[in-house]
């Protein structure tokens, strides 16, 4: 584990990929691992990704990875892509994508499924962007699975989220309406060589007008062309000037704090379904069980018969239970 833990900060790229598949695989061997990891994590900027599908993500972050090289930053990629409802599996295609960049020792590109979750993100993205902050890497690019207007979770993985919008992509006021925009630090007009992409730069400045007229920070509308690498300078430029506001406003460490503690609360969640897994294969809350079939308790009595005897003896699960969930 330790020789693991110290490959990955190391940068070893064959120690960040297995680290991350233990991530994604729930290996028992986890959560010591990440625990080794996390003091040195919060230097890499993240940024997240995010906007419907068509609007040209993985072709603008395959662009924006060049840019970031030719500066000399070290460039990590997490791309999330739908699973499969009928066969549990993904097309994982934003690797091919970006062939390009796969001799690169500077940049590594990892795919992820969804496996059901949604938000547009993996519930495992969190721990992944950890690993690949504890690899050393100067930024960490998350790119949302696209499915639609409802992508908010990157919110809570990225220091600053990017909405990529497209010209033809619907109107721009039923997209605010939508929820996605709102989560915006900055905002890209992709193949703005297109007709139109004036028009939905103007129709967003005019929304940010009305919505954000008294934010300390107006999210910049930005047009870029990824098939012609026109824009990504301006693009980067809006990602430093909002990390230095998240800096010197108070505003990053805000963040931060409410990040840590949706993550506390969700690792403390999934710690206690598996206890609650767990206890009810137990004879006493197996009976219990019986007992809500056959309608001698309501589903109510025995969910706090239930946690109120893990809450007791977390450990052993030995205390029983009456027929109205009272303890016997």
């Amino acid at each position: 584990m330790d020789e693991l833990a110290a490959r990955v900060r190391a940068g070893d790229r064959r120690a960040v990929a297995r680290a991350i598949t233990w991530v994604e695989n729930g290996h028992p061997e986890k959560d010591a691992l990440l625990k080794r990891l996390y003091p040195h994590t919060g230097r890499a900027v993240r940024v997240g990704i995010t906007g419907a599908p068509g609007a040209g993500k993985s072709s603008l972050v395959d662009r924006l990875v060049g840019h970031l090289r030719r500066q000399g930053l070290t460039v990590a990629v997490v791309a999330v892509d739908p699973t499969s409802p009928f066969t549990g599996g993904a097309l994982l295609g934003d690797r091919v994508r970006m062939q390009a960049h796969a001799t690169d020792p500077g940049v590594f590109i990892r795919s992820m499924g969804t496996r059901g979750h949604l938000g547009g993100l993996s519930r495992s993205t969190q721990d992944a962007v950890r690993v690949l902050d504890a690899a050393g890497f100067d930024v960490v690019l998350v790119e949302t699975v696209g499915v639609g207007q409802s992508e908010v979770d990157v919110m809570h993985v990225a220091d600053t989220t990017v909405v990529v919008l497209t010209p033809g992509g619907g109107d721009v006021v039923q997209a605010f309406k939508a929820g996605i925009m709102e989560i915006a630090d900055i905002f890209v007009v992709n193949k703005a060589d297109l007709p139109g992409a004036e028009k939905v730069k103007a129709q967003v400045e005019a929304m940010l007008d009305f919505v954000k007229h008294d934010a300390p920070w107006r999210p910049p509308v930005v047009k870029t062309s990824a098939t012609r690498d026109a824009g990504l300078d301006a693009l980067w430029q809006a990602v430093t000037a909002h990390r230095a506001y998240l800096d010197q406003s108070g505003e990053g460490r805000r963040q931060r704090a409410e990040r840590l503690r949706r993550d506390v609360l969700a690792l403390a969640a999934a710690r206690l379904q598996q206890r609650l897994a767990v206890a009810l294969e137990e004879p006493p809350f197996a009976a219990l069980l019986e007992q809500v079939q056959a309608g001698a308790v309501d589903p109510y009595a025995a969910a706090e018969a239930l946690v109120s005897g893990l809450l007791r003896e977390p450990d052993r699960l030995l205390c029983r239970h009456g027929p109205v969930g009272e303890e016997v």
